[in-house]
Order: C-alpha cells, then structure tokens, then sequence
C-alpha cells in the first residue's frame, strides 16, 4: 500500500513533465451537451435490457488537466469515439463540492437507467483558485486528497441527469474520522434488489479498504452505514457477476490484483500473482464483457507509464489473460482523443448509441 501518497502526486508530476499545465484549464470550447435536472421520470420504455438487445458501447473517463469527465462511444468496442471532440460531458467545477471530478463509473442498473458515480476531488485546487491552501485539510495528518464527498448521478437517457454531492462522512458519523473516500463504482445486488456504491475510504492517512453500502431508489444517497470488504486489502474495487461469482479486481502495491466469492460483500479469495502485464504502476480496473462473446475485456489506468495512458487484457475464464497493449498502441484505439484515465465501459443497445451520436452530432456507423 506504500503507493497511496504518490498516486496524485503522479498524475502533478506527469502533468508538469509533459507540458499539460496543472493550473486551472482554459474553458471548454463546446458546451457539455449534459443537463443537470432535479428529478427524473420513469419512461414508458423503461426495463431491464438483455446482451441480445446490445449494439454499442459507451465509455466514460476523466483527465486530470480539466479534471471533468468525458464520453466516447464505439460500435465494436474496440474503436472509441469521443462524443464531444474531445471537450467534457460533465463539467467538474459545476459538479463537485472541490470543484474537480475523477474516477467516473458508469453502470446499468435493471431497470435500465445508467448510475453515474465520480470522486468529489481537484487535485490542482489551490493552483486552480478553489481553495487557499493544498488539500482542504493538514496534509500532515489526513494526506492528499482529505476528500469526503461522492458524486451520484443517475439518468434515463444520458443526456438528463440528476446530481447529489454526498458527503460520507457527515452523512455516517459513526464511521469516524476518514481520512478520505474515493474511486466510487456501482453495481446490483439482486439479493437485496437495491443498487450497491463500493469506494474505497482511507484511515490514518496509510490504512485504505475497500466498503460498500446500499444506494435509495433516486441515486441520491447512501442508505446503509458503509461496510468494510474482509480480506481485501486494496483499492480501486472493481465487481462482476458472472454465473453466480462475483469477480473483483482491484489494486494493491500499485499492482491489479484478482478475487472471487460467491458473495457481494465477503468471502472473497484473493490471488497472489499480479494480474496486469506492466512493469510499471497501475490503478483503476473495470471488466466489460465483448456482446455475444464469453470475452471480458480489463481495463486498467497505467498511471506509471510516462506518458500515463490506458491499458487492456483479454479472458474468457478470469484465470488467463491476453495482452492487447495501450490505447492506441494496440487494438483499443480513440478516434479523437487518447490516453484516457481511471474510467468504464458499458454495453448501450443500437438505439442509445444512436440518440447519444444524434445529440453530440458524432459521425459514427451505427448500422
């Protein structure tokens, strides 16, 4: 876990080694094409959608010079458009209690809307002029970052959002003193029938786990006191289920590590080889499965790299994996943009990726 006081101070020294300016950006040429809305109607077509009614893929990322988030759609998931040329969807100034946004989530729930989860932090936030000092408090005790907020936002079409700043730690006093709450990820849990948010919260500015809690209807909140994953030492959680198991990936020693249990919250047995081929530092796995295949695609940001950038393995069994290289070094490839970080990919039916082509104008095949 030595990592986790250098994981932001990477992404300052990358941003300062290759000319991106840490500072606050210059602002975004386009509008966002998102719209914050205070509440959402269930549609008619609402539901739950099968892998048969698949056609596309959406992926959602963040960069650390605008610290806002992004999309890019594809209709094979291997060649990524992004859907605002290269300027954000979700602007973090507009956003977040710090006024930056990382680590974006996207996932479908069952009844068919997308839940949207960020971390509420700007690591340039002094530099940036949102802050007087370095973090909001003493980096002596509590160490980067000393963030507490989640950013939830759910939507019907991805065009309309509604959007929560939740504090954790005001919000559940009972979980003391956190340091800070971050990388928030979403899944269902189909013995409960509610939508789960699993983060990761540090203590003692060295001791971070993995925890999760129950999520209300609207995606407003957290409605369980938060519950640490046993045996899991890690950050960066990433879970699946496939045929009953649940497959986790997630960091530790700035390493993806692999594990599974037949249950959301505990059980879980790690594997000790690391899972990722690179040699050098490595954060934030999210699994996509390839529609009408038994492949799993892993995702994974290589932050250590200079320049950071994205990279991508291939299984059909969770035990062996193939190479397929970084962002446009191998097979997975952006149109318009490149080296994105710490995202998700999701499947979106040939309908959804045509209103979301439609609405950005994005000239992509979508026949």
């Amino acid at each position: 876990m030595k990592h986790f006081s250098c994981l932001l101070l990477a992404a300052l020294a990358a941003a300062t080694a290759f000319g991106q300016a840490p500072a606050a950006p210059a602002p975004s040429r386009r509008p966002v094409g998102t719209v914050i809305v205070p509440s959402l109607e269930k549609p008619a077509t609402a539901g739950s959608r099968s892998e048969k009614d698949m056609g596309g893929y959406l992926m959602v990322y963040f960069k650390d010079q605008t610290h806002s988030a992004y999309f890019a759609i594809s209709r094979d998931g291997t060649t990524f458009t992004d859907v605002n040329g290269g300027d954000p969807v979700f602007a973090g100034a507009a956003l977040a209690e710090q006024k930056g946004v990382r680590d974006p989530h996207i996932a479908r729930g069952p009844d068919g809307a997308f839940y949207l989860a960020m971390t509420d932090l700007h690591i340039f936030g002094q530099r940036a002029g949102h802050r007087d000092t370095r973090w909001q408090r003493p980096e002596e005790k509590y160490g980067w970052g000393n963030n507490r907020a989640l950013v939830l936002m759910k939507s019907w079409d991805l065009i309309h959002w509604t959007h929560t700043i939740f504090r954790v730690d005001l919000a559940f006093p009972e979980l003391g003193d956190i340091d800070c709450a971050w990388a928030p990820q979403t899944t269902y849990d189909p013995v409960a029938g509610k939508m789960v948010v699993y983060f990761t919260i540090r203590y003692g500015n060295k001791h971070a786990n993995i925890f999760w809690a129950h999520a209300d209807e609207a995606f407003t909140k957290l409605v369980t006191v938060p519950q640490k994953i046993p045996g899991i030492g890690g950050i960066d959680a990433d879970l699946t289920l496939v045929d009953g198991t649940w497959h986790m990936f997630y960091v530790a020693g700035a390493k993806i590590r692999y594990a599974s249990s037949a249950r959301l919250a505990d059980g879980y047995t790690p594997t000790p080889d690391r899972i990722d081929p690179e040699t050098v530092d490595t954060e934030a796995p999210n699994i996509f499965k390839r529609t009408g295949t038994n492949t799993y695609v892993l995702m994974y940001d290589v932050y250590g790299a200079r320049p950071n950038n994205m990279g991508f393995s291939e299984t059909e069994d969770f035990k062996t994996f193939r190479h397929l290289g970084r962002f446009n070094e191998g097979v997975m490839k952006g149109t318009n943009f490149e080296r994105p970080k710490h995202g998700a990919v999701i499947p979106l039916t040939l309908a959804e990726l045509r209103t979301v082509a439609t609405h950005w104008q994005v000239k992509i095949k979508t026949n």
